[in-house]
């Protein structure tokens, strides 16, 4: 059974009228530093993405969108599923919402956070939507040793912190295991470092990324 779209607006209507807006946006000639952009931010649970994904959106501006938090506000616990299909569905909504913000916010970095990114349809998606768009994208890889990610599950598991409940030491492993190579330009971060050494290096990046 088909649904009246909402409003008269269609879904696909309303992500066509969001790519025009940014796409005339993109072309008015601003500076490089004015210029919006999409960030993956990659990386292993407990890898420290959510941490440098909140200290680089003070230091842009930006906003981050978090796939966990996405998940937690559209479905109740019970229907809370952990599946491919909810994560990818999840994305989707991740990447309309950028949209959106970009149509609104001419200078607006918007970083994509909750979602390792460990296989490439993933990144794919997101690269070809920013295609679409016609706006510039970058990703960081976070990475750390397994002790750290494993004391810093560990320490979200004991406090019930994390949105994501199924954020585990055996969710690492899984991840790991399954992880697809990333091929596509990025910057490697090590979280083992102090923040502000790992936000000044991809504030750099980010710099370089746009200017090249």
């Amino acid at each position: 059974m088909r649904h009246a779209p909402v409003g008269g607006t269609s879904h696909l209507q309303l992500t066509t009228l969001l790519i025009k807006q940014v796409g005339n946006m993109n072309t008015t000639g601003r500076s490089q530093t004015r210029v919006p952009m999409i960030v993956i931010i990659a990386g292993l649970p407990g890898t420290g993405k959510s941490t440098l994904a909140r200290a680089l959106a003070q230091r842009l501006p930006g906003a981050v969108l978090d796939k966990d938090s996405i998940r937690a506000s559209l479905f109740q616990p019970p229907y809370v599923e952990y599946s491919r299909l909810q994560d990818d569905f999840c994305q989707e909504i991740m990447l309309q919402t950028a949209a959106y913000l970009l149509s609104k916010h001419a200078q607006l970095k918007v970083l994509l956070d909750g979602r390792p990114f460990s296989r490439q349809y993933h990144r794919d998606r997101v690269t070809g939507f920013c295609s679409q768009v016609g706006t510039p994208w970058a990703t960081l890889e976070c990475v750390c040793s397994e002790a750290t990610a494993m004391s810093r599950i560990a320490e979200g598991v004991a406090a019930n912190s994390h949105l994501a409940a199924n954020r585990t030491p055996e969710l690492y492993r899984e991840i790991r295991e399954a992880w697809e190579p990333i091929d596509q330009p990025k910057l490697v971060i090590d979280t083992d470092e102090d923040i502000e050494t790992c936000v000044n290096r991809a504030l750099r990046y980010l710099t370089g990324s746009l200017n090249g």
